[in-house]
This record gives structure tokens, sequence and C-alpha cells, in this order.
């Protein structure tokens, strides 16, 4: 796990006393274990592109006709990469949007 990840586990594990054990503070651990397992996620695939994408400088530098086909797998996973990482973003919204939505429910701001 990276350092924001880390973070976020040990934000969420905070308590500001013992006897504050409710549905509310299990929620939101959840919530950040789920958002911190998304950005990890998010990181590999974003530190995998860019061994990907020195792999494709590396290739077009050479000028080597293998090489350059290549190229055209590589650039192609990049992309596939990238919209994976788009639905990673989706999804992190959506998981970050539910949990303000249950808190603000619970504190009776929205009804």
């Amino acid at each position: 796990m990276n350092d924001a990840s880390n973070f976020l586990i040990s934000a969420a594990s905070h308590r500001f006393s013992d006897d504050e054990e409710d549905e509310d503070d299990l929620c939101d651990v959840e919530t950040w274990e789920a958002l911190s397992k998304s950005f990890g996620e998010v990181q590999s695939v974003l530190d995998r592109n860019r061994r990907l994408i020195q792999q494709v400088n590396d290739n077009h530098r050479s000028k080597l006709p293998d090489n350059l086909a290549k190229n055209v797998a590589l650039i192609c996973e990049i992309n596939d990469n990238m919209s994976r990482v788009v639905g990673l973003y989706s999804g992190l919204s959506a998981t970050l949007s539910a949990a303000v939505r249950r808190r603000r429910e619970g504190n009776g701001i929205l009804k």
C-alpha cells in the first residue's frame, strides 16, 4: 500500500472516544477502506502506464520496424488502462457521494 492508502486507513480507524462505536463509524471505516483500495488500484494502473509509456518511447527512439510495430499494442494497452482508471474514479466518486449522503441523512441534514 502507498502512503495515501495508509493515511486513509488510519484516518478511518481514528476515534474521538472509545464510546463512539456506532453504525456510522463502521460505515465510515468501510468507506475509507473501499476508497483506499480503489486509490491503490488506480495507482497500480498508472504505474503500469508509466512503464508502458517508457517502453513506447524507447521503441520509438530505436526506430526499428519491429519495435515500432510493438508500439501499436502498447498504446492500445495504455488506452485500455486509462479507460479502467476512468471507471475506477467513477466508482470512487459514487462511493464517496453515497457515504456523504448516508452521513447527512444520519445527521438529519437530508431527508
